[in-house]
């Protein structure tokens, strides 16, 4: 029995194509859990839009604060900041 060109399964399409699914729903979760938390906190709409729009951002680890130098001081006119 000879083998057509679409019997042969591709891998890395397949690979591919599952991880684009598991994105797509992982960011379906994470949106859809920031709008009920939007909605019980009871917001405006432009808030309940950011609240959406940055639901991907995650917050900083303690050691992440910690460990960044800081750039510019906290008061640059205060004596000993020269």
């Amino acid at each position: 029995m000879a083998r057509s060109e679409r019997d042969v399964i591709d891998f890395s399409a397949l690979q591919s194509e599952l991880q684009a699914a598991v994105e797509l729903e992982q960011k379906h979760e994470r949106e859809n859990a920031a709008k009920l938390r939007a909605v019980s906190q009871g917001v405006c709409y432009s808030q309940f839009r950011e609240l959406v729009l940055c639901s991907h951002l995650k917050p900083l680890e303690r050691s992440e604060k910690l460990a960044a130098p800081r750039k510019q001081l906290w008061n640059p006119v205060a004596p000993g900041n020269s």
